[in-house]
């Protein structure tokens, strides 16, 4: 339920989604109760994703956002959402090496069979962002 709430507040826009925001932070709590390993960490790299989207003002928070991205990377170190999802948070805050690193950890993940669409779209993103990465940094340098 949470992760159809959450597909829906994304494609509505962050107005529309926010409405969204509370049943689907309480469903991923309840997952992280019962049982925190299911689906690899999916519940805490949803909650991560959570606090990175939502405004700081209605709960957001990007060290909890950090927390349960890491978290979940415990379940499967080379979930390929997870680490596209700390890269993402990483340049929102300005932390482009810590970006890198990430990105370059999608691309170096082996495909999971149980993953393979998701891990072959986060690779084509994650190659994208980082020649994107590369090309401001060269229009940067004298």
């Amino acid at each position: 339920m949470a992760a159809n709430m959450g597909a829906l507040a994304e494609s509505f826009g962050v107005l529309a989604g926010l409405k969204y925001r509370k049943p689907i932070k309480n469903e991923l709590e309840i997952i992280l109760r019962i049982d925190p390993s299911f689906l690899q960490g999916s519940a805490d790299r949803a909650l991560g994703r959570w606090y990175a989207k939502v405004p700081r003002f209605l709960g957001g928070d990007d060290t909890l956002a950090e927390q349960h991205l890491g978290r979940s990377l415990t379940y499967n170190a080379y979930s390929t959402a997870s680490h596209f999802f700390l890269a993402e948070l990483f340049l929102d805050r300005n932390r482009t090496g810590a970006a890198r690193t990430e990105l370059q950890a999608v691309l170096d993940a082996p495909f999971d069979p149980e993953w393979a669409p998701e891990d072959q779209e986060f690779k084509e993103k994650a190659k994208q962002l980082l020649e994107r990465l590369r090309a401001q940094g060269r229009q940067r340098e004298p």
